[in-house]
């Protein structure tokens, strides 16, 4: 029997990949999609590339009217938004994915301070943080997967197997990530504008990016200490891929052979985790449409530092397509169902 899915806010970008990589799920049927401003409209109608691959017309329908539909619902609204209406259905007995931040911090004056009031802070400490390579036995078992920001997930990766073996020194951790415009979502803005992009290469919200509490709450996990790490987003001239260049200071000495075979074994069961050759680095070309993170690793002798470089696509590994492997696992299916996709090059 296969699982009925349904999304709710499924307009955007994120919906859109959801749509594509729910419609080719061999185990999975998509029952419904709701938007307001597309309601009655059909889904191939607004996005013409999932011609053919789905029949589905856009609702406005309620959490209520979607839940009877449903096994699992994944919330792909605004910040502040799905904090109102995941709680219908985990009362409902539903599996909710929120892919929006209303369920990803553990703390909750963390979460108000960077994002707005909490709204529904009885469910705040039910979330399981949905990184399946730090959580997989917690995700299988938890009914509302906070999905992690696509930053995060391509730092938080690059930096575990470090982390955990105490390699670093965490004060001097500093992770410069650069994305691509769709980061910035479908609604039209005079920032992601062609002529406004195209050409250019800037650095934005620095210091103050709403990712930083979230970055900053798993890796203190990870070393088990409380510290701070600079973060730098940066706005790419491409349409999607998120590079991350992170840097920190060693605390032991380890040279990269050792630092790679390290990562190598950290990852070794990992389905959608690619170490990259020794002396060879990740390209957003060659993750771009898959659900893989790929990790290059660089020893600076001179400096006494480490660089890891992580590459992800924004819109799959950094948002649907992780939400679909935290599904698979949360409802007991193979997690790479729906998402053997390789990725588009060039």
């Amino acid at each position: 029997m296969k699982i009925k899915a349904a999304i709710f806010g499924a307009s955007g970008y994120t919906g859109q990949e959801l749509i594509r990589i729910l419609s080719g799920h061999p185990q999975v049927e998509l029952m419904a999609v709701t938007s307001r401003r597309y309601a009655g409209v059909k889904v191939s109608d607004v996005f013409p590339s999932l011609s053919g691959l789905t029949s589905l017309t856009y609702s406005n329908a309620t959490p209520q009217e979607i839940a009877k539909l449903c096994d699992v619902v994944f919330l792909a609204l605004p910040h502040g938004v799905s904090m109102d209406i995941a709680p219908v259905f985990i009362k409902a007995g539903k599996k909710v994915i929120d892919l929006s931040a209303d369920y990803r911090l553990r703390d909750l004056a963390t979460y108000e301070k960077w994002y707005a009031k909490h709204n529904s802070a009885d469910f705040f400490g039910q979330a399981v943080y949905g990184l399946p390579e730090l959580y997989r036995q917690e995700i299988k078992k938890s009914r509302l997967i906070a999905n992690p920001g696509c930053y995060p997930t391509s730092i938080i990766l690059g930096l575990m197997p470090a982390l955990k073996n105490n390699l670093l020194d965490v004060s001097t951790i500093i992770a410069d990530s650069a994305s691509g415009v769709s980061g910035a979502g479908r609604d039209p803005l005079v920032g992601s504008l062609f002529c406004e992009v195209d050409g250019g290469f800037k650095a934005y919200k620095v210091g103050k990016h709403r990712h930083t509490p979230e970055i900053e709450q798993e890796l203190n996990t990870l070393a088990g200490e409380k510290f701070a790490i600079s973060f730098t987003p940066h706005l790419l001239p491409v349409k999607r891929g998120i590079l991350s260049t992170v840097y920190a200071t060693l605390t032991k000495d380890i040279t990269l052979a050792e630092l790679h075979s390290l990562y190598v074994s950290a990852y070794a069961a990992e389905k959608f985790v690619r170490i990259s050759p020794a002396g060879t680095y990740p390209n957003i070309s060659s993750v771009c449409g898959s659900n893989y993170c790929d990790i290059g690793l660089a020893v600076d002798p001179r400096t006494n530092r480490v660089i890891i470089i992580s590459a992800i696509d924004n819109l799959i590994k950094g948002a649907a397509g992780q939400a679909v492997q935290n599904m698979n696992l949360a409802c007991s299916l193979a997690e790479d169902g729906g998402l053997q996709m390789s990725p588009l090059y060039p």
